[in-house]
Parts: C-alpha cells; sequence; structure tokens
C-alpha cells in the first residue's frame, strides 16, 4: 500500500513537470522564432541607403531619420515580411487632399486620382478635390508624389498616419516624369529607407501602400513583373520615364504611393494603371524618381533634352508596311535601325539636318536597333550637349551632329 501510493503521486509529479516543461520549451521557441524573422526580414549585406537630397534655402539641413523597427503586436504566428514591411514604412507614408477652383465650361478632363468632384464644377465652375498618396524622404517634411496628384491645385493637405494635418507647398512638379516635391512645415517626421531600383528583378515581391478610393492605408502584395517598361508600352507616350511593372493591385488613390521591396525599402512610386485590365500596375523607379525630386528642390524645374522627331523601330515587317504605303513618299532601305517618321519644323533635328526617312544605326558609336535606345540617349543628354548620329539615307551612310534643345513646356491647363 506504501508503495502503491508513492507511485500514486509520482507519476502525476511527473506528467506535470513534463507539462510545463515542455510549454516552456514552445513559449522560448516562439520568441525565438519571432526574434530570428525580425533579424533576417532584410538584407543584411546591404544598407538601406538614405536619400541625399539638396533641401531649399528655407529649410535647415537635418538628417533623415529612418524609421526604427515597429514593434509587432498580434499573432506572432502571422507575422511575416509583408506585416514587417508595413510596420516600417507605414507611418511615413501621407495622404494628400489637393483642390483647384476651376471656371466655368473649363473643367476637362481630371486625372485619374481627382476623385469627389462637386456637382457644380463642371460647365457652371466650381471646386475639384482630389486623393493621392505620397511618402516622406526628408525628416523636415520634404515629400515625394505624383505631378499629377497635386498638378494645378490651390490648396495641398497633407495628413500623417498618426493624424497630424499640414498644408503643403508644392516646391516643384514636372509634367514629363510625373514627379513632384511637396514640403510641410514639420521635423522630426517618420522617413522611409530607399531601396535600388536599378537592381530589380523579375519574380522579386513587391509591396504598395496608400489611399485607394480614399481608403487610407491600404496594403497590397504582388511581384514584379518586368522592368523597364518604356512610356509608349505603358500608354502614355507624352512622358520621358521608364516604369517598372507590378501585380500589386494599384488603383486611384494609390498614385504617388511608396512600392516597397521584401526589405521595406522603397523602390519605386506607384504611377499609373491601364483601365479595365487586372494585375497591370506601374511604378516610377526611385533612383530616377530621386533624380527628378533634386532638381526641383534645387530649382523648382527640370529641363528635358528635345530632338523633335518620331520615330518607329525598324523590322522587315515595318519596313514593307512604310515601303508598300501608296498614300506616303517615305522610303527605308535597310531592315534595323529606327525610322525617323517626321521631323519637326524648326526643331533640333531639323537644324541639324535629320529627315524623314532617314534611318538611324549609331549614336556616340553605339548600335541602335530600338527607338527606346534613342530615347534613353535623349534622356541622358544636357541640353545644349552633342550627340553623334550615324544615318542610313537612301542606303548612303551619313554622319551628323545632334544638339538637343530643351523640351517646349506644355501648358498647364
Amino acid at each position: 500500500m506504501k508503495s502503491s501510493t508513492g507511485k500514486f503521486w509520482k507519476q502525476p509529479a511527473i506528467y506535470i513537470l513534463l507539462l510545463v516543461t515542455g510549454a516552456g520549451a514552445a513559449m522560448l521557441g516562439d520568441r525565438l522564432t519571432v526574434s530570428q524573422f525580425r533579424a533576417n526580414s532584410g538584407d543584411s549585406g546591404q544598407r538601406a541607403l538614405e536619400p541625399k537630397l539638396q533641401l531649399p534655402p528655407n529649410t535647415k539641413d537635418r538628417a533623415s531619420k529612418v524609421l526604427p523597427p515597429a514593434s509587432l503586436s498580434g499573432d506572432a504566428g502571422n507575422v511575416n515580411f509583408i506585416v514587417a514591411a508595413v510596420a516600417k514604412v507605414g507611418p511615413a507614408v501621407v495622404r494628400i487632399d489637393a483642390s483647384r477652383r476651376v471656371k466655368p465650361g473649363n473643367r476637362g478632363l481630371s486625372p485619374e486620382d481627382f476623385l469627389g468632384i462637386e456637382p457644380n464644377s463642371g460647365g457652371r465652375g466650381g471646386i475639384e478635390r482630389g486623393t493621392g498618396s505620397g511618402f516622406v524622404i526628408g525628416a523636415d517634411g520634404v515629400i515625394l508624389t505624383n505631378a499629377h496628384v497635386v498638378e494645378g491645385a490651390d490648396t495641398v493637405n497633407v495628413t500623417l498616419k498618426d493624424g497630424r494635418s499640414f498644408q503643403g507647398q508644392v516646391l516643384g512638379a514636372d509634367k514629363v516624369t510625373d514627379v513632384a516635391v511637396v514640403k510641410i512645415e514639420a521635423n522630426n517626421v517618420p522617413v522611409v529607407a530607399i531601396g535600388n531600383s536599378d537592381k530589380l528583378l523579375s519574380g522579386e515581391w513587391a509591396i504598395a501602400i496608400g489611399n485607394p478610393l480614399g481608403l487610407d492605408n491600404s496594403v497590397t502584395a504582388g511581384i514584379i513583373s518586368a522592368t523597364g517598361r518604356s512610356s509608349s508600352d505603358v500608354g502614355v507616350p507624352d512622358k520621358r520615364i521608364g516604369f517598372i511593372q507590378t501585380d500589386a493591385a494599384i488603383n486611384p488613390g494609390n498614385s504617388g504611393g511608396p512600392l516597397l521591396n521584401a526589405s521595406g525599402e522603397v523602390i519605386g512610386m506607384n504611377t499609373a494603371i491601364i483601365q479595365g485590365a487586372q494585375g497591370l500596375g506601374f511604378a516610377i523607379p526611385i533612383q530616377a524618381a530621386q533624380q527628378v525630386a533634386k532638381e526641383l528642390i534645387s530649382t523648382g524645374k527640370v529641363e528635358h533634352a528635345y530632338l523633335g522627331i518620331e520615330m518607329a523601330t525598324l523590322t522587315p515587317e515595318v519596313k514593307q508596311q512604310i515601303n508598300s504605303n501608296a498614300n506616303s513618299s517615305l522610303r527605308v532601305a535597310v531592315d534595323r535601325g529606327v525610322a525617323i517618321v517626321s521631323v519637326v519644323p524648326n526643331s533640333p533635328a531639323a537644324a541639324a539636318g535629320l529627315r524623314a526617312g532617314d534611318v538611324i544605326q549609331k549614336i556616340n558609336n553605339q548600335q541602335i536597333i530600338q527607338s527606346e535606345a534613342v530615347q534613353e540617349f535623349v534622356q541622358n543628354a544636357k541640353v545644349g550637349g552633342l550627340l553623334q548620329m550615324e544615318i542610313n539615307r537612301n542606303g548612303q551612310i551619313v554622319n551628323l551632329t545632334v544638339k538637343p534643345g530643351s523640351l517646349p513646356i506644355q501648358k498647364v491647363r
């Protein structure tokens, strides 16, 4: 009886000890898992790069304040890299409410993000209001957004995620690249970390944050579908910028918000969608947006080199279409290169002697087979610089020197 009683009490004690030990190990394991996840959620071999922008004269040069890792609450088992990225960048994403007064009968078509137009803003005139997104790149309140979000706006209000609201000043907007810089009078504002858009690969994760259709701080995720999409590919041939394509959902109101990589670094600025399509969103690479922003902050405007030609990439099929067109006297003699379809009168191209029917085959001694390559050379050229062109004119090689001019500024309505 004595031995059985001892055994009776000994077994529950062992079971209780095992349960306590197991629970402690499980809790320790959870804490280790979360710690490891947080430690490995970014790229340990690459530091987040801060934008080094020249600040406007009326602001003080302060070091940008990168957001510290946010404390994550909720079920630790549901924490993933998207949650961590959003916690890291979310406080630096802003809502931009822009409004402008329009004259009677002068409203026209609004940009994709101008929503909530008042009923009397049509033929009788009134106020147009729209909502977009932006993100803070300077701790003293420098914000990057799309030019079409603030285009023509009389007032720009910026709301931070913490609820604070400020009136914004547009330091500059470049319609050609659709980049704008807004400044608010605030200090120690959370800022984003900047990634590298020059090294993106198709298939990488992509995370979009913004205010689509007025729904603040919405998050969508997908992948990088492609890089280097031309403006003509996207359907905005008047823009001078290449685009990142993503299937992360982007809707009106997302424009100007950040596109992030898996480490929570900004790699692009969401800017365009194709109406009626699904899974086709486009963002301006952050390196290109930063370069434009520097010029806007420094001078309030951006100069773009300009030739004044309409062109087409040649293939044997395109050559046949051109040469068989009975309604045109345009003829080309080669199968590869970039055909000049027309030349704008009194343009730099006309001054250099370029003609319709010429086929560009080399620029600065580099082979040219696509129109995008010509556009890239022009975009990277300085106004007043020189481009050496080798062209084929009716089967003869002609060398010309072209001096790009400044792109004529279109009137903003």
